[in-house]
């Protein structure tokens, strides 16, 4: 019972389930060992949020953040951020979300106005709210999360609703548009999109009239869980959370049918069925995960020769060009999903594993710990299975990201390249790698603060950072931050590591150091421990301080400062504390040029 009530937590749910076993839950996700994220996470809501708290707490601790929350009065969304709340003040949020409905409008259209007067409304309506969104950066520096505006349950115009600028749709329509246009300008500001929400759910049953008129809920009470898990998705996918690509089952997942059985020509994929349709449209959608920087992946009990005819198919869209790792074979799948992310350097657990055979799917995560398997159902749904799971909410979306996919072709072509030299330094060098060491830049902090809040295997102290904490440290003078780039003849890796020292007096305390695994073992840690020494040195340093925090993921990293030449002062349980002094440092790699 367990499991079971633990996996209503992903895509598709039981809301009623949820809703009466809430505490059971949260007993349930607290009593597991998980090192989690702490956040604090101010709700200031248009409406009631009790309920929606509760839901959004359970969400959040299923992906492994443990919140804190802050609770508005009803409907004191405005006066709590504008006029110098002392409580919000002591709480010092992470984060805020207004969590506010079309039910909020203070400036409406009348039949009567002009258009210049309803402009007028659109613009005190929108101006109201970016007095607020600009305050909370002003007083806390956090994330925002904003909601945007569903459509009413009544349409006055009828049709003309839509159309007409006296129309209540078409006026939320632009004043949605005014917060879009707000966002693509502001980083850390994410919209919620209630509008989407709630015409998923379906107008009519999301707005419970009974749920307003005696609890003054937005929504109908069983529409909480689906809108919480969509606010969850927003804030994991801000700290990190995300999954990092696909690895697919193909007979009767991408196709109709055995490739192996009934030949490529008999394989329902294309336009002629209802169903080949389905598997033709379901290979588009995942295609379209490239241009994300998802990567796809193949396991299939298949011999590879049909696998790949399979992938061939003129009426397929998904080739298997378009895949990093295929194993077709007859291993068991667990141990083929286990390979795939080691060869990946990637944790099996940031893999989503799509089939359509629930006993496959059963026996993955029966094997592999955390494993994240996508319940889907039969071909016409399995898009939208997918879709609403979230598995990879954009929150944003950098050059680094649009380019993983030829990241890891190249990380491919390098590792075939690896096993032509007898000496691993030979290899290295004829990777002809070049690398840039440099303070924080403008250019790439977007960048940086996604590496904080995704890198988990090496990172010595996993510490995490939204935008604006990023741009704060790069600003102060008792800070040293350096992000480092590392490319080579078969491509660009793009910003692949961090660092993060505070000094004090004449030490330097490394708070963060992380590097992306698709660079692992190729010098540029070792790159990146030499910059900052000689940043140190400059600045008159004499001695470095790194920390090592354990967390279930990052062992790879436990012994790293030792292996640095760093003298261990003090343990506590499994953390470290180590100590360099920088006089008489010797760099520790010379195959790496590093650019001036």
């Amino acid at each position: 019972m367990t499991d079971s009530l633990l996996a209503q937590l992903s895509y598709p749910t039981d809301p009623a389930l949820l809703l009466s076993k809430k505490n059971s839950l949260k007993k349930m996700l607290l009593n597991s060992q998980e090192k989690r994220l702490h956040k604090k996470i101010a709700v200031l809501g248009g409406s009631t949020t009790h309920d929606i708290v509760q839901m959004l707490d359970l969400f959040l601790l299923y992906h492994g953040i443990e919140a804190e929350f802050y609770e508005c009065e009803y409907n004191q969304y405005y006066e709590e951020i504008m006029f110098n709340n002392e409580a919000l003040k002591a709480f010092q949020p992470d984060m805020i979300w207004f969590h506010t409905s079309y039910r909020n409008l203070k400036n409406i259209p009348d039949v009567h106005d002009t258009p210049e007067q309803v402009s007028d409304k659109l613009s005190n309506e929108a101006e109201r709210y970016r007095q607020m969104w600009e305050k909370c950066v002003a007083e806390f520096g956090c994330c925002v999360i904003q909601n945007n505006f569903e459509y009413p349950f009544y349409r006055l115009l009828g049709n003309k609703d839509a159309s007409d600028y006296r129309g209540l749709t078409n006026f939320i329509g632009r004043l949605n548009n005014k917060f879009y246009e707000f966002s693509q300008k502001h980083d850390n500001f994410y919209i919620n999109d209630l509008n989407f929400i709630a015409a998923d759910y379906g107008l009519s049953k999301w707005h419970d009239l009974s749920a307003w008129y005696l609890y003054k809920y937005c929504c109908k009470i069983e529409a909480i869980p689906y809108l919480s898990h969509n606010v969850a998705r927003i804030i994991k996918s801000v700290y990190g959370k995300n999954k990092k690509g696909f690895v697919l089952d193909l007979d009767n997942t991408l196709w109709g049918g055995v490739v192996g059985d009934d030949g490529v020509q008999n394989l329902e994929i294309g336009s002629e069925t209802a169903t080949s349709q389905a598997y033709q449209e379901f290979q588009t959608y995942l295609k379209a995960h490239l241009g994300l920087g998802i990567i796809l992946n193949i396991n299939s009990k298949n011999d590879e020769e049909n696998a790949l005819a399979g992938l061939a198919h003129p009426e397929g869209v998904l080739k298997a060009t378009d895949c990093i790792v295929i194993k077709a074979n007859w291993n068991p799948k667990s141990q083929n999903m286990l390979e795939i992310a080691h060869e990946l350097n990637l944790l099996p657990e940031s893999l989503v594993f799509v089939d359509d055979n629930p006993a496959e799917r059963e026996i993955i995560k029966m094997q592999i710990a955390n494993a994240c398997v996508a319940e889907i159902s039969q071909p016409e749904n399995y898009i939208k299975e997918i879709d609403r799971a979230g598995y990879f909410e954009i929150t944003s979306l950098s050059k680094d990201d649009l380019a993983r996919t030829e990241m890891y072709k190249a990380n491919a072509e390098r590792s075939k390249l690896e096993h032509s030299f007898g000496n691993y330094d030979d290899y290295l060098r004829s990777l002809d790698m070049k690398a840039e060491i440099k303070p924080f830049s403008d250019v790439y902090m977007q960048r940086i603060a996604q590496l904080t809040n995704k890198s988990n295997q090496f990172n010595l102290t996993t510490k995490r950072y939204t935008q604006n904490e990023i741009e704060a440290v790069a600003a102060n003078s008792d800070y040293i931050c350096l992000y480092g780039k590392l490319a080579d003849k078969f491509g660009d890796n793009g910003v692949v590591s961090v660092m993060i020292a505070h000094q004090i007096k004449e030490a330097l305390h490394l708070d963060l150091f992380l590097m992306s695994c698709r660079v692992l073992k190729r010098g540029m840690e070792q790159a990146m421990m030499d910059e900052l020494v000689k940043k140190a040195q400059e600045k008159g340093i004499k001695e470095i301080y790194g920390y090592y925090y354990q967390t279930p993921k990052n062992a790879m990293v436990a012994h790293l400062y030792q292996d640095f030449g760093f003298e261990l002062i003090q343990t506590q349980n499994a953390d470290t504390t180590w100590r360099l002094k920088t006089e008489n440092y010797q760099n520790l790699q010379s195959i790496i040029k590093v650019e001036e």
